[in-house]
């Protein structure tokens, strides 16, 4: 799972990231596989990393669409009670006026996250008790607990820089006291942070319970494994009842801890995140470097001869726009049981020319099952 995979052309060039990487052996995987392009969602819709995921691991993404502060809370593996809320932090910069100029505050450290995390933990509420925990840079995660919360709530990230964060507001009538309590602790945050440079605020999105989707085992009887560094994924990961493995925060790191596992699971699940990262911050280069480094190490992977292997990504992330867009997205599927369309090369342009055509995301899982012989015949 490449994240952030898809692209759009840069006018100098009119090629996408994908296309502009040197990418031997992701062109040589496609000349053996079955492409097309996955839509995460739906036409037009731009998902955020949790449906993107969900729909790859064949669940329905409207249905089970989950907050992102709960894929947070289980990142960095948070024992999450019935009425807990959690909520994903981003630590972010405020002017003078209090409008936000950077979501991200510059990606501060994560040892400065941390920093700034203790701080917050002498922030008190009355009635309300707050649990903060570090993922990464500017990420944090926080976990609210008292009688009676709801998540039936807004953000307060505006998703854009020179305006005012939202306040906290009600979706549904029942949430109206947890969102004035929350809004609270925001202000009495602020206060907190407030000499602090660049992080001198916190964004709030993703409220959310811990819901129950079923396990991964019990759809599809594949004892699966994760192999992610960043916390969200390992919390996508929990989410769904995969195991989640200790790794180094390498993708040659990544893949030796599958190698390691390999004989104890049937179905891996690997992420790599940079792709992503590098598209948010409109860095067109550091993309097409992340993918040709990706493609370097891929050789790992592809010796372990899985009988089905899939590569794709959970959304486009084009560095034009800097942001999540609604674009499908490039999927490659090998498999022995398959018979290779004619796509000669991995990317955008390619994959739209491959026997699937564009097809739901939800459907991979299916067609992966199929690839490695784990379905039975349908009817009489």
């Amino acid at each position: 799972m490449i994240d952030g995979l898809g692209g759009l052309p840069d006018p100098a060039t009119g090629k996408t990231e994908l296309e502009m990487a040197r990418t031997p052996n992701l062109d040589r995987l496609a000349a053996e596989s079955i492409c097309g392009l996955s839509e995460p969602v739906g036409a037009g819709i731009a998902p955020g990393s949790g449906p993107g995921h969900l729909a790859l691991f064949g669940y329905d993404p409207i249905d089970s669409l989950v907050g992102r502060g709960i894929l947070s809370a289980l990142g960095v593996d948070f024992p999450m009670e019935p009425s807990d809320v959690a909520a994903r932090i981003n630590f972010a910069t405020i002017d003078g006026e209090g409008r936000v100029t950077d979501r991200r505050a510059g990606r501060i450290s994560t040892e400065t996250n941390r920093r700034l995390v203790a701080r917050l933990g002498g922030v008190q509420v009355a009635g309300l008790r707050v649990f903060l925990e570090t993922e990464s840079e500017h990420r944090a995660v926080a976990v609210f607990r008292a009688e009676g919360l709801s998540d039936q709530l807004g953000d307060t990230d505006p998703q854009q820089t020179g305006v005012l964060p939202h306040p906290i507001r009600a979706t549904a009538p029942e949430a109206a006291a947890t969102a004035a309590l929350l809004n609270s602790w925001v202000a009495a945050a602020r206060a907190a942070l407030a000499d602090e440079h660049p992080a001198n605020m916190v964004l709030l999105r993703g409220f959310a319970k811990h819901p129950d989707l079923g396990t991964f085992e019990q759809r599809y009887r594949l004892k699966a494994a994760a192999v992610a560094v960043y916390p969200m994924y390992r919390g996508l990961a929990r989410l769904v009842g995969m195991d989640v493995l200790q790794t180094g925060k390498s993708l040659a790191d990544q893949f030796a801890t599958v190698r390691k596992h390999w004989d104890a699971y049937s179905f891996f699940y690997v992420h790599l995140k940079a792709a992503d990262a590098a598209g948010e911050d409109g860095d067109f280069a550091r993309k097409v470097q992340v993918l040709e480094e990706a493609d370097a190490e891929l050789t790992a992977l592809v010796a372990l001869k899985p009988d089905c292997l899939v590569v794709t990504g959970d959304h486009a992330t084009p560095a034009l726009l800097k942001q999540h867009s609604w674009h499908s997205v490039p999927f490659l599927l090998r498999s022995q049981w398959e018979v290779p369309d004619e796509v000669a090369s991995f990317g955008e342009r390619a994959c739209m020319r491959g026997c699937l055509g564009t097809f739901p995301a939800q459907a991979a899982m299916q067609m992966m099952l199929a690839g490695s012989l784990k379905l039975t015949k349908y009817g009489a």
